[in-house]
């Protein structure tokens, strides 16, 4: 990723788990973009980014969450969000929260993968 946001990613049977730390801003926005798209592309679609450890998201970080969260909805998958405080003030600010499925914790998001999975 970029100085500003670092990250891993852990490949399970049904989804992909991110957990990053850092800044989710207009300076690591693309390279995120970019690098979680194409592991939507080579993965399993449903995709846990766990933002919890996540310092600070500005206007581009949304752009890219709202992104992300529509490819992995086109490509048959969702994208679930674990949350701080910071980013879910951030992201109810705009009136996203429903939209980018925030959770409480990473089994929580898990949990409501394993449910959109057995509708």
């Amino acid at each position: 990723m970029t100085v500003s946001l670092r990250g891993n990613r852990d490949v399970k049977e049904n989804y992909q788990l991110f957990r990053l730390t850092g800044l989710l801003d207009a300076f690591s926005e693309a390279t995120f973009r970019k690098v979680i798209s194409n592991c939507i592309d080579g993965g399993p679609k449903n995709i846990v980014l766990d933002l919890s450890q996540i310092d600070f998201v500005d206007s581009s970080g949304l752009g890219a969450l709202v992104k992300l969260a529509k490819k992995a909805k086109t490509d048959g998958g969702s994208l679930q969000i674990v949350t701080n405080p910071r980013v879910t003030q951030t992201v109810k600010l705009v009136r996203l929260e429903k939209f980018l499925s925030l959770q409480a914790s990473v089994e929580a998001a898990v949990e409501n993968i394993e449910k959109k999975s057995s509708e």
